[in-house]
């Protein structure tokens, strides 16, 4: 389905189940997977983990690895799937300029449901205080950049987003005209 050099970037806010969907989407796909909270530096993480927004400055060293990790998975030919929130086009658009073929499956996710998933986690660096950061940052995915949104908010599970990601993903492997919304069951 992927193919070739595609990178899936699965995007969203903290409790959209970025990296559940992802590691599926990945294995399903036999491609590698990168969890891209696995590449914040130490001080991010501590920044996140007491309250405080992480700023650009503080993302740069962050997305150059995700960035470079983009660039290598691509060039060996196999293509992978990345779980990271990608909230900002700035962000998505230094991901596409590496030349590999990237695509973006957003998981939208209302706020309320958002804070409902995070209350009921436990062991992520990422504190409850920081959602409303997350959606002031946060710049949906536009029509001009090549992916698909998922409205995630009445999926009864992850295994119902995770087909609805494995079908936009196989619909985008298939057609040049893309459907830009797709529900999840």
């Amino acid at each position: 389905m992927v193919g070739g050099s595609r990178v899936v970037i699965v995007m969203g806010v903290s409790g959209s189940g970025k990296s559940t969907v992802g590691a599926g989407l990945a294995d399903l796909l036999g491609v590698p997977f990168l969890e891209g909270d696995d590449l914040h530096s130490a001080s991010n993480r501590v920044k996140m983990a007491s309250g405080h927004p992480l700023d650009d400055a503080d993302r740069r060293p962050w997305l150059a690895a995700i960035t470079e990790w983009i660039r290598i998975t691509a060039s060996s030919g196999h293509g992978g799937v990345v779980a990271c929130s990608a909230l900002k086009r700035a962000y998505r658009d230094e991901f596409r300029r590496t030349g590999a073929n990237v695509w973006f499956l957003y998981l939208a996710l209302d706020r309320e449901v958002a804070e409902k998933r995070m209350t009921g986690r436990s062991g992520h660096f990422m504190p409850l205080g920081l959602l409303d950061s997350q959606y002031a940052t946060l710049d949906p995915l536009h029509a001009d950049e090549p992916g698909v949104t998922i409205d995630i908010n009445t999926s009864e599970s992850p295994a119902e987003v995770l087909a609805a990601a494995v079908r936009a993903v196989a619909v985008a492997a298939d057609s040049s005209s893309l459907p830009r919304h797709m529900p999840p069951g």
